[in-house]
């Protein structure tokens, strides 16, 4: 008979050897270049696969990498449990949100945040020889607003994203600053409004000369959001789709939880968006959906649109005066509510 306190030993050391195997989450000092002086940090399970895929998470205005690793769960559970490395990069300028202001960082090899945060995709590649094909990104709020960024200057780096309240690329291009404190404050507010020609003519110019391929487009807004209002999704999905030569084809409802709309665009493999009915500027992270569009989980390119309930019509339009927010964020969570979550 295994007497109590063998068996308290060996449930003790097998939690143990689980924690030892989990990704937790590493500061990484000398990674390379890094123009803005921003922060890596990395969640990378004991035993990777081969060639893994690479996730970088970018934090909200106000946060974190730490913050922003105990929020969703790509480097606290998802990351051991489908085998990829998860960056999370940290700022701590202009109140803690991302450069997608300067030309530096709105330019292909350019300098600043972008450049810094690609410098830690290519020590991740080298240190965990990870697949540079399998390069996914995704952030919220100012961290979407960097997901732009980064799609635009570096799509030779990502093959996809997903961005959770932000902005198009370009759109703060030539503003003081980033942060609520310091922006130009049109493009929060709905007002910079441009033909997709315009926004997609912007995009193609953060790398003259590339001719490649542009990171597929996951976007995702509440219809309530006052602080970065719901015109900038369609801002968003104009520039995007324009890039990708795809046109609006249909609207699912109720996806993929019920009072959020999907939008489908082309065959919905390229760009699709996700409109949360009076969801406010918080949109939770939905890491399912987004490793699913990464193809992490055998979802190929994206994977398949849900099944339309409603084939006809237009998708849901922004408007210039939301509704109070309804929205709010998770208890014990950050409390920043300029271009925060």
């Amino acid at each position: 008979m295994i007497s109590t306190t063998t068996l308290q030993h060996g449930l003790v050391g097998i939690f143990a050897a689980s924690l030892a195997s989990a990704a937790s989450l590493v500061q990484v000092t000398n990674f390379g270049a890094n123009p803005s002086g921003i922060q890596m940090y990395v969640a990378a399970p004991a035993n990777l696969p081969a060639k893994p895929a690479i996730i970088v998470a970018m934090h909200p205005c106000g946060g974190s990498a730490q913050q922003y690793y105990n929020e969703n769960k790509f480097g606290r559970q998802l990351a051991d449990q489908y085998g990829f490395v998860a960056i999370y990069p940290g700022t701590t300028k202009d109140f803690n949100c991302w450069d997608a202001a300067t030309s530096a960082s709105l330019t292909h090899n350019g300098g600043s945040d972008s450049q810094g945060i690609v410098n830690m995709v290519k020590y991740a590649i080298d240190k965990y020889g990870a697949d540079p094909s399998r390069v996914y990104m995704t952030g919220s709020s100012s961290g979407a607003i960097m997901t732009n960024v980064l799609a635009g200057a570096y799509p030779d780096v990502f093959a996809a994203g997903a961005a959770f309240s932000g902005m198009p690329y370009g759109c703060l291009a030539g503003s003081p600053g980033s942060s609520p404190i310091s922006a130009d404050p049109a493009c929060a507010n709905g007002q910079k409004i441009k033909s997709g020609a315009e926004w997609a003519a912007q995009v193609k110019a953060a790398y003259p000369g590339y001719s490649g391929k542009y990171p597929r487009m996951q976007l995702w807004h509440g219809t309530a959001d006052t602080v970065i209002r719901y015109q900038d999704l369609d801002e968003e999905v104009k520039q995007w789709s324009t890039v990708h030569s795809v046109t609006f084809t249909r609207n699912v409802t109720n996806s993929p939880t019920n009072g959020y709309t999907q939008m489908v665009y082309g065959d919905g493999t390229q760009v699709v968006a996700y409109s949360g009915a009076n969801v406010g500027h918080y949109v939770p992270t939905n890491e399912q959906v987004v490793l699913d569009w990464f193809g992490i989980t055998g979802g190929g390119s994206g994977g398949s649109p849900g099944t339309p309930t409603s084939t006809a019509g237009n998708p849901p339009q922004p408007t210039t005066s939301a509704p109070p927010v309804t929205t709010n964020p998770p208890t014990g969570g950050p409390t920043q509510t300029q271009y925060g979550q």
